[in-house]
């Protein structure tokens, strides 16, 4: 185990290091997709067994994989899997293939290695690890619009990574042992004097990171500039750094119901937000981004509720529901690249596998969303937050039909063309991932097929995309008459104030040009009128 864990996070690196020499940078798109295997088998063997915990220390890093890591490390990994199939087949298409490959490595490996990480310093790096050269990814294309989507994400990765920096220097101060383990501190934290602080602190981190409104404006720029394959592992698996955070940092096992509370009503906002934003799309790209928005913020609704409750399931639960967004949101953004090269009469086998995909994400029966479904039932009740996540699939229905919809008007227009062999493979692989993988993951999460298929669950899995499908039909007769919201929405109001400030820049050089002209003596009397003037005060 202690050699899978660490090939897991060691095999992007060296095939990263294999970039260095010109010779061999040729052959490194073909293993993209073999890179990620290792960390699959790895999660694989943990879901057999008791957790693991193993230290690295030829590299200073601690290891360890429990059951709802080892899910989203099995599922990210089969995403990265057949994601760098797509990609080896894309990087034949398009230029700077040196520099697409190196960002896909170094996202890999962080993306992956967070899972696995055990200590704060280790989580930290390979967090910043899975974010910063995703920048790299997003603004391939090297236009006004990549570069723009790449700048505003790179800004609200940094906060991001400012805020867990500090929020991890409070949790490491309440430990007395001064141990380092997530373990340690998270078993410290509850005695701890910087508990308000250190939960605030690290969980505002968390939420710039899964794009919860309102920081949520980077998401939908960052996927619709991005290239498919990276779009994919982004929206799939790179944003589940921010949901394996909560995991790790909220401390379950103690009800805090104020900050749970607040995590929940942060999270409901957003899940219907993100619908009501992504209908007025009119890209399939930015309708997807619009419903990660919306799925984060189910998932934290049910950490939020996990944690107002001191409900240790939750965990497994929130888990279990992000492992089929992994799946279901990285095939369809493979589906966009695919319906893009395939002209309309032929459109009829991708959309059709599409839709069961697009369908499950609002919990349609039999399908890994109705699984993940009924997996987060329970943190969240039969009462107002049950509710409010039966009318949020209902509305994520809603929201994928009108996906479908734009995914089929973006057919190609031109003569078929022969569509790559690894397109069609890793999509179809994906897609029926994310019908039965969740099954596998729920029945080894102690859930029974009895459980599934008993009337009641089937009813409560198929009004909400009855509901939302009832709906539809007049959404897309009448939707198109509602005005268009630009992808990023707030993004332009932020920009525009943060371009106002420019001028508070431009006033503080003329003071200071000011200030230089005056002797020594005559700043030194105005410091100390100014000191004394305060202390008056």
């Amino acid at each position: 185990m202690t050699a899978l864990l660490a090939t897991g996070l060691l095999a992007p690196l060296v095939l990263l290091a294999a970039c260095l020499r010109p010779a061999w940078r040729p052959a490194v798109p073909a293993w993209l997709a073999v890179a990620p295997l290792p960390a699959l088998a790895a999660a694989l063997m943990a879901l057999e067994n008791d957790p693991v915990a193993v230290e690295l220390p030829w590299l200073r890093l601690a290891l360890a994989l429990d059951f709802p890591g080892a899910i989203l490390l099995g599922v990210s990994a089969l995403l990265w899997s057949a994601g760098g199939l797509y990609a080896a087949a894309f990087l034949k298409r398009t230029t700077a293939t040196l520099r697409f490959v190196v960002c896909w490595l170094l996202t890999l490996s962080g993306s992956l290695g967070v899972f696995m990480a055990d200590d704060l310093v280790g989580f930290y790096l390979l967090f910043a690890l899975a974010s910063l050269p995703a920048y790299g990814l997003i603004a391939h294309d090297d236009e006004p619009t990549a570069w723009r989507a790449g700048a505003i994400y790179t800004a609200f990765t940094v906060l991001s990574e400012a805020f867990l920096l500090m929020g991890f220097v409070l949790l490491a101060a309440g430990d007395p042992t001064g141990s380092l383990r997530i373990g340690d501190v998270m078993a410290a934290l509850p005695q701890s004097p910087w508990l308000n602080g250190a939960v605030t602190l690290t969980a505002i981190g968390f939420v710039l990171k899964i794009g919860l409104v309102p920081v949520h404006g980077w998401m939908p720029l960052a996927y619709a500039a991005a290239p498919v394959p990276a779009a994919a592992v982004l929206s799939g698996a790179g944003v589940k750094a921010g949901v394996i955070g909560f995991l790790r940092f909220l401390p379950f096992d103690s009800a805090m119901p104020v900050a749970g509370e607040l995590l929940a009503v942060l999270g409901f906002f957003s899940a219907f937000y993100g619908v009501a934003i992504g209908l007025l799309q009119s890209r399939p790209a930015s309708v997807l981004a619009y419903s990660s928005i919306s799925q984060m913020g189910v998932i934290a609704a049910v950490l939020g509720m996990g944690l107002a409750a001191g409900n240790d399931s939750a965990p497994i639960a929130g888990s279990l529901y992000a492992a089929h967004h992994v799946l279901a949101k990285g095939a369809l953004f493979l589906a966009i690249g695919v319906i893009a090269m395939t002209t309309a009469p032929r459109t009829a086998p991708t959309l059709f596998l599409a839709t069961l995909v697009a369908l499950g994400l609002g919990g349609l029966p039999l399908t890994g969303g109705a699984l993940a479904k009924l997996a987060i039932k329970e943190p969240l009740g039969n009462g107002l937050a049950g509710t409010l996540a039966n009318l949020s699939a209902a509305a994520t229905t809603l929201l994928m039909v009108h996906f479908l919809v734009r995914l089929a008007r973006s057919a190609a227009h031109e003569p078929p063309t022969v569509i790559p062999q690894a397109f069609l493979l890793s999509w179809r692989l994906v897609a029926l991932a994310a019908l039965f993988v969740p099954w596998l993951l729920y029945l080894a999460s102690s859930g029974t097929v009895q459980a599934v298929l008993a009337p009641g669950a089937l009813w409560d899995a198929a009004w909400p995309v009855v509901i939302g499908a009832v709906l539809a039909p007049a959404w897309v007769r009448w939707g198109s008459h509602m005005p268009r919201i630009p992808a990023g929405d707030v993004m332009g109001t932020i920009e525009r104030v943060f371009r106002s400030s420019y001028a508070i820049g431009v006033a503080m050089e003329r003071a200071d040009h000011m200030l230089r002209r005056w002797p020594a003596a005559a700043c030194s009397l105005v410091a100390i009128a100014v000191v004394l003037s305060a202390a008056t005060i």
